[in-house]
């Protein structure tokens, strides 16, 4: 059994998905357009103009997988009581990712070494959606 984040962007979900393909190297598996459904939603589900919004993605950043979708294509997002964590390779893969994620976002924790990480912080990026990135550090673990 796996467990996968499934994030709402309300609308903006293709600029999210394109954002994370920049910043994290996401590559799409899968993605289903509201418009590709056999079943059309009822009338009324879904705000007209909405046929080209995204109803599923699924798409990987390293070796997470996570699903997503434009919701009810009504308004901002909300994430709230939950981060995604990345474990980058190295300090300058986590310096990489923080600084593209921090682009337009607002810097929780600025990235620094920690007791427990070679290089460690957190920012929430354009989107709302709050991201821990940790290098572990070896010397740390080995004691």
């Amino acid at each position: 059994m796996q467990v996968r984040p499934y994030l709402y962007f309300n609308g903006r979900c293709e600029e999210a998905v394109d954002f994370y393909k920049q910043a994290l190297g996401a590559e799409v598996m899968m993605l289903l357009r509201f418009k590709d459904s056999a079943d059309a939603p009822p009338l009324g589900l879904l705000p007209a103009g909405t046929e080209d919004k995204i109803m599923h993605v699924w798409f990987r950043v390293g070796d997470t997988e996570l699903m997503a979708s434009d919701g009810d294509c009504e308004g901002g997002t909300s994430f709230q009581g939950f981060s995604l964590s990345i474990s980058p390779a190295n300090d300058s893969e986590a310096d990489r990712f923080f600084n593209a994620l921090a682009d337009g976002g607002e810097v929780q924790m600025e990235l620094d070494k920690t007791f427990w990480a070679s290089c460690f912080g957190v920012v929430t990026d354009r989107f709302g959606v709050s991201w821990i990135i940790s290098v572990a550090d070896d010397k740390a673990i080995a004691q």
